[in-house]
């Protein structure tokens, strides 16, 4: 159970770091520092789009219109860390 936990943990904490890449990447295309012409940076907007849209997109249709500020990835962040604490404070004291 203890694997299971600690695999659990990975997860979460790789796709919080997905969510902050795509963010970070949305913003270097925004002000065309990067260009998605390039492969590499194509290849890799479109990874991180894929992997974080269906939940981005479900809590958009939740959260009002603030203009140009998406804060959806943040609210997403805070989610994913609740979940996982959650998940260790009430099933890990009684495996660790």
């Amino acid at each position: 159970m203890k694997s299971l936990f600690i695999l659990v943990d990975s997860i979460i904490n790789i796709y919080i770091w997905v969510i902050i890449i795509n963010v970070i990447l949305s913003w270097l295309i925004t002000f065309n520092v990067l260009n998605t012409q390039n492969r590499f940076v194509y290849l890799l907007m479109d990874s991180s789009y894929k992997l974080t849209s269906p939940l981005l997109d479900r809590i958009r249709k939740f959260i009002p219109n603030l203009g140009s500020i998406d804060i959806s990835p943040v609210v997403l962040i805070l989610l994913l860390v609740f979940i996982r604490n959650i998940l260790f404070e009430f099933f890990a004291p009684n495996i660790f």
